[in-house]
């Protein structure tokens, strides 16, 4: 009785879940290397002019000044904006560098400009309307809450999303729009009529996954129940070890070796979004503010107020004027062969230092007497780094020339060499520091074991004996991959069986209502 109870249990979940577990499985491979189409800091620098020392015409402070701000290190950077330099500042407003004049809403000459330079494409070729829906490139990130917005389309399949800033917010190709349909839009439930209801999406991808975590484990029971070692089953004249032919035969095979991979897989899916966040507020915002590059925190502001932090020390304490002895245009001035993209303004050790990020997203520092800075000095950084914990006596410092289980990175773009710095506090905290910017580049403790190996680690098996030797992720991935898809394929095939015969028992039932009286029905069942 309890074996034909989870049989039924796990038939009944797969006939409701197989559709499901099929997209999960399948898009699987395509989140391997592709997600849905977005703007990443380096297309903006592809798409940025260099900076050019001799338009810079007023200081931050002058800048500041002009929109009431007061400038403060770490929250102001140079950079272009439809071909003039300009400051930004971390909430978003940009005064530009030549005029002295804010920039505000734009009109359609500036979006015209801005989204032609950004595709390549003329504006009279282009399709634009305005945006007073979300649609499916908007509905997994922030434009879905942003308006006004208008959409540019272009016959080779181009499109782009601006806002009232003139900044290009998204844009998508039809590789990019095909890519996503083969990966993050089935695979994250990205259909547009549920993924803009948020709080119901999220509800149902966690509730499906978990109510399939129990009907997969299900399976397995059943299965191992089933299985038998002695082969006391017949299958095509020989003893066999499992009681079934055809696809109920491949179903449980699959089940046995894929059945673990697809519980621990659904299992570390349904925590994504564990605990659930409250309910979205829709806020409208500068839309500049909410997604451009500049609304990001850097770390490198002043600190005050005995903030012992790890990225406080090794900033320190700067002031605007600290860096006065050298302004922007004259540090752009000696450093033209390199380029560069955007200007901040940072510091070491609470000697204040300018960043310079170059056209392939690389930073080099230049010092106030013009010299630009390869490494910064490692035994300054462990004085920093002792000064800052709580616990010197405890710390431990290592080198580390590729990655471990807590700074990784499959794609190898991460720093390295970093130096380890281990607290061996109660939450066994570890930083990971970039010598070449003394800057914290990772860190991990106790408290993000949860995150760290039950989500990331059972869902990406992000071990670095996988990340560190690919292809073998790559293989391994897809392996499971490809041995969940087919599992999931024989779930289908025989929930449409299961749905096929219940469907059959229905007409059955109708046709002989229409046929037969109640009496002649009552002796058909009898007889």
């Amino acid at each position: 009785m309890l074996l034909k109870a989870l049989i039924v249990v796990h038939r009944w979940v797969g006939v409701v879940l197989s559709v499901l577990f099929f997209l999960w499985f399948s898009s699987g491979i395509g989140m391997m290397y592709w997600g849905m189409p977005a703007i990443s800091n380096q297309d903006r620098l592809d798409r940025m002019a260099p900076l050019d020392a001799a338009a810079i015409k007023i200081s931050a402070e002058e800048a500041a000044s002009t929109i009431g701000e007061k400038a403060m290190p770490g929250q102001i950077r140079l950079t272009t904006f439809d071909g003039h330099p300009a400051y930004r500042f971390d909430n978003g407003r940009i005064v530009y560098a030549d005029t002295g004049v804010e920039q505000t809403q734009s009109g359609q000459a500036m979006r015209d400009r801005m989204v032609s330079t950004w595709t390549g494409q003329p504006v009279s070729a282009a399709t634009v309307e305005s945006v007073t829906e979300t649609d499916q490139w908007m509905v997994g990130n922030r434009l879905r809450t942003l308006r006004p917005l208008w959409k540019y389309s272009w016959p080779d399949g181009q499109a782009a999303y601006i806002g009232e800033s003139g900044e290009v917010l998204l844009h998508t190709t039809r590789g990019s729009r095909l890519r996503a349909y083969l990966s993050a839009i089935p695979h994250w439930l990205y259909f547009t009529p549920l993924r803009k209801h948020q709080p119901v999406w999220i509800r149902i991808a966690t509730y499906s996954a978990m109510v399939g975590v129990g009907g997969a484990i299900i399976g397995i029971i059943v299965g191992l129940w089933m299985y038998s070692p002695v082969k006391k089953y017949r299958f095509a004249g020989g003893p066999s070890s499992i009681p079934y032919r055809g696809q109920k035969r491949w179903h449980t095979i699959l089940g046995l070796v894929f059945g673990l991979a697809t519980v621990t897989w659904t299992f570390s899916g349904s925590l994504a979004f564990l605990p659930f966040p409250p309910p979205e507020r829709p806020r409208i915002q500068n839309d500049t503010q909410r997604n451009s590059p500049g609304n990001r925190q850097r770390g490198q502001g002043r600190q005050r107020g005995g903030n012992s932090s790890l990225a406080s020390a090794l900033r320190g304490e700067v002031e605007m004027s600290d860096f006065a002895e050298l302004s922007p245009k004259d540090v752009l001035s000696r450093v033209g062969d390199l380029h560069a993209k955007e200007l901040s303004y940072t510091s070491f050790a609470g000697q204040p230092l300018y960043s310079l990020t170059l056209s392939d997203g690389s930073s080099r520092f230049v010092s106030l007497d013009g010299q630009i800075v390869t490494e910064f000095d490692r035994e300054k950084i462990v004085w920093l780094i002792k000064k800052s914990v709580p616990e010197p006596e405890k710390l431990e410092l290592r080198t580390l020339e590729q990655y471990d289980a807590y700074y990784q990175d499959r794609t190898g773009r991460k720093a390295l060499p970093v130096m380890l710095a281990l607290t061996n506090d109660a939450e066994a905290t570890r930083y990971y520091i970039d010598p070449k910017t003394a800057s914290v580049v990772g860190s991990y403790s106790n408290s993000n074991w949860v995150n760290r190996w039950l989500y990331h680690g059972l869902h990406s098996l992000n071990f670095p004996f996988l990340y560190n030797h690919r292809p073998l992720w790559d293989i391994v991935v897809i392996t499971f991959m490809v041995g969940g898809t087919a599992l999931c394929v024989t779930s289908l095939v025989l929930a449409w069986r299961a749905i096929g015969k219940k469907l059959q028992q229905v007409a059955r039932g109708a046709r002989d209502r229409n046929t037969f009286s109640p009496r002649e029905r009552v002796a058909r069942r009898a007889g």
